[in-house]
Order: structure tokens, then sequence, then C-alpha cells
């Protein structure tokens, strides 16, 4: 076998700003590249807000499903990673999308992810301002509104976003350790309390479990709880040795994930005992769950923490979300996608200014909308937006698997075939599956009617034809400009 090399880089024209236009190079390492994505997939709101809704579906076997998910994922990651030495580019789904299925789907992939990522960021911005007032509200006394925490939690993303990418994942690191610490203390608590009333029940891990009627809705939160690991790709231009760093924190990311959520839901069942889990998830005060079994084996002031940490949680969920966003306004205004002044960054600090500012923005028309017409901040714009999100995320990760197999075909570059072909192709096929889960059961995550459902799922192939349309005509008006559609890669010196 040949030994793996680098593909060819071809770089973009100067950008009007000048040699400096690109991100800051060797910026962070593997384990900052760890905190943004860990933090995207905030822990312990998946596992305080959503965990008790998979539990009253699908009772003992939720645990098993996150992680059957995570493993699935874990496959994606194989190929994913191979395909991350070759491919350095801040578009991330974009490029991988355009350098193994064409630059036409490519585009309509970057397009799919810009909506994606911004639905997720302005939804959990409308968390971040419920979940605080609820929780300041109820721990200090201090009770305003929700908008108020949002638009102030949107001041401070936006001026971590304005400043050097190393803050960010500082902040994120010590946000993601606070939440990962209140949720071990909750397990040590039960355990050393000997397992909840029947004990760790090893049999909650049993496949046979799946059988039960609300397996297929569980999944549909399981993989959700996942969405956004991928995004160690979009800090590629910005990681110390990327074709090292990316793949090892992707893995490291994953995996983190799949076994910290099995064993945390898991734990949440052993509390209540198997058996009857599932009736308190279903019963009053059910969505309270794990607050509840937190005060009763570790105490109120635990319980009382594990309420202001969920708040830091989507604080950290909506940074980590917000950077992805800006990334991809800046790696398709600097190839001339959207307005190419989105393509810039600040020479002090290498951030992408422009593209800051215009997702605070599009967050702050969000968040006024939701004000002005009397919505409620979780319930529809949280979970709509961030159920448009998750299935768009989900439908970039079967393209980028199948892009894999594409981008390797004629050459293996010295990788074993089942690393880029066969786990590609399992995960795309079993991505697929999930995502006509997802599709069916739309409603489990947006609690909305169908003919919302539907004005929600609409927009992902709407954006992803646009997409289409602006590369043809592209290559149509500039067939020079069309060859260098997703090949701009991470300079490097």
């Amino acid at each position: 076998m040949s030994t793996p090399r680098p593909a060819p880089r071809t770089t973009a024209p100067p950008s009007p700003a000048g040699p400096r236009s690109g991100l800051a190079h060797h910026a962070i390492g593997s384990g900052e590249l760890v905190f943004f994505v860990v933090a995207a997939a905030a822990p312990l709101t998946v596992t305080a807000g959503a965990a008790p809704v998979a539990i009253g579906m699908a009772g003992p076997a939720a645990p098993l499903g996150y992680l059957l998910s995570g493993v699935l994922l874990i496959v994606f990651a194989a190929g994913f990673t191979a395909m991350s030495r070759y491919v350095r580019n801040a578009g991330a789904f974009y490029a991988y999308v355009g350098r193994g299925l064409g630059r036409a789907t490519g585009v309509g992939a970057a397009y799919v992810a810009l909506l994606s990522y911004n639905a997720i960021e302005v939804g959990l911005l409308a968390g971040l301002g419920r979940f605080a007032e609820s929780a300041l509200g109820d721990l200090t006394g201090l009770h305003l509104a929700w908008w108020v925490w949002a638009l102030a939690g949107l001041v401070a993303i936006g001026v971590l976003g304005l400043l050097r990418v190393t803050l960010s994942a500082r902040v994120l690191g010590v946000a993601l350790a606070l939440e990962v610490l209140i949720l071990l203390v909750f397990e040590a608590a039960v355990y050393a309390h000997g397992g909840g009333p029947d004990g760790p029940q090893f049999g909650a891990l049993s496949p046979g479990h799946l059988g039960g009627a609300g397996v297929g809705g569980m999944f549909v939160l399981a993989v959700g709880a996942f969405v956004g690991f991928e995004a160690t790709a979009l800090y590629a231009e910005e990681a110390r040795h990327p074709e090292r760093s990316v793949p090892r924190a992707t893995c490291v990311a994953v995996g983190f994930l799949a076994v910290f959520y099995t064993f945390t839901v898991w734990t949440v069942v052993n509390a209540y005992g198997a058996g009857a889990a599932q009736a308190v998830a279903n019963g009053p005060g059910g969505t309270d769950m794990v607050f509840a079994a937190t005060r009763r084996f570790a105490g109120a002031r635990a319980a009382d923490a594990m309420q202001l940490l969920l708040v830091t949680s989507a604080f950290a969920a909506t940074l980590a979300f917000h950077n992805g966003a800006t990334r991809y306004f800046y790696a398709l205004g600097r190839e001339r996608l959207l307005p190419r002044r989105l393509g810039t960054v600040t020479a002090r600090t290498r951030s992408p200014a422009a593209a800051v500012v215009l997702q605070s923005a599009l967050a702050l028309l969000v968040v006024l909308a939701t004000v002005l017409t009397g919505q409620d901040p979780y319930t529809v714009t949280f979970l709509w937006s961030n159920g448009t999100g998750i299935v768009g995320i989900m439908l970039l990760q079967a393209l980028a698997a199948l892009a894999v197999v594409g981008f390797f075909r004629r050459d293996r570059r010295g990788l074993p075939a089942w690393r880029v072909v066969a786990a590609p192709l399992a995960a795309c096929a079993g991505l697929a599956v999930l995502l006509v889960l997802v599709c069916r059961h739309f409603a489990l995550l947006t609690n909305a009617p169908a003919g919302v459902n539907l004005a929600l799922l609409v927009p992902l192939p709407m954006v992803f034809v646009l997409g289409l349309a602006v590369a043809l005509r592209i290559r149509r008006r500039a067939p020079e400009a069309y060859d260098r559609l997703t090949t701009v890669d991470a300079e490097r010196g």
C-alpha cells in the first residue's frame, strides 16, 4: 500500500482585505476542539431536557438508544476523519460534499448548513432566555423577562465572537467542565445509595427492549443529542496540526458523548427503577425527573446548582453554534457565494467580524419577532427552529458520508477500504433510516401540528435547490470561479 499523502491544495485569489484576511492559523488544539463540539451537544441540557421525554417513550430502552446512536456516529466519524486529512476548509460540510459529490451539490449543502446552524443558534438563544428566567427567578428572586436574558446572552456571545477564538474555547471549557461535574455528582450519589430502588439494572441495556412501541420516537431524541459533533472540521483552518487534531478531537468527542449519554440516562432509569422510570417520565412533573432525582440522592444544593448550570450549558451551546454559523458565513463569503465582505476578518483578532455581526443581527430579529408576536420562546422558537436544524444537519451527515466514498473512489490514498468505503456506506444507510424516523416523528421535536411541521421542513430542500441554482449560474458565467469552489484550503505557514 502507498503511504497516505495529502492532496494538493488550491488557494483562493487574495481577498480584498489583504493577505491577513484569513482566520487565525495554529490557534486551537485538540482539547479546544473537543470543548467546541461537546459544549455544542450540551450534555446537561440533553440529560435534563430531552432524556426524560426519551425515557417516557421507550422506558428502559432509552440508554441503549443513545448508545446505538453513538455507535452509528462513530462509524460515520471513521470516514469523516479520513477525509479531514485532505480537506481543511471553514465551510466543512460544504467542502466535504463538494469535493466528494460535485461542486454544485456542495453549494446546495452549504446553504442547508447555513440555515441549520443559524436555526439551532437562534433557538438555543431563546431557550437560554427561558432557562435563565426560570432558574434565576426561582433561586435568586430576580424576576426578569426571558428576552432580557436572551439579549444579554446575545451581547456576550457577540463580543466573544469578535475576540480571539481561544477565548471562546476557554469559556466553553469551563462551562463544559461544570455541567459534566454536576452530572457526575448526581451519578455518584445514585450509586452511593445502592443504585436506586432496584439497584443497577444491567438488563436495561438488553436489545430485547428495542421492540417497544415508542422506540422509533426515542431515536429521534437520541440522535439529536449528538448534533454538532462534526463541528471539529469547521475549525480546521484555525487548528494546530489539523491533519491530526481534527480526527483526534472528533473521535474523542463522539466517543465521550456516546459513553456519557448512555451512562447518564441509564443512571436516571436506575434512580427510579427500570419498571417505574417510564411511568414517572410520563406523569406529572416528568420533565423535571432529573432535578427531582438529584435533589433526592445528592441534596437540594446539588439540584439548585444543576438548575443554574442548565443556564450555562445553554449559553455554551449557543456560543458553539454561533461560532459554527459565523464560519459558514465566512467560508461562503470568501468564495463569493455570499457577499464578499463576510469573507474577511479583523486584523487584530482574526475573527470573522462581518459574519459575527450578521449572525447576531439575525438572532436579534428572531428574539424581537418572538416578543412582538407573543410566541413562547421555548415551545415555539426553541423547539421549532431546533427541529429544522437537527433534520438539516442529519441530512448533511448522510451526504458527507456519501462524499467520503466519492472522494476516495479513485485513490484510497493508502487507507483501508473498510474506513473509506464500508464505514461511510453503513453510516449513510443508518443516517438515512434515522432521518426517515425523524421526519415521521417530527412532531416529537416540535410539538407542533402537521401544517407547521411541513412549513419547518420545506425550507431545507428549498435552500438546497437554491444552492444548486447559484452554483450552475456561476458555472455558466464564470467557469474559472466555479472550478475554484470547495478547493480553498487552509493556508499554512
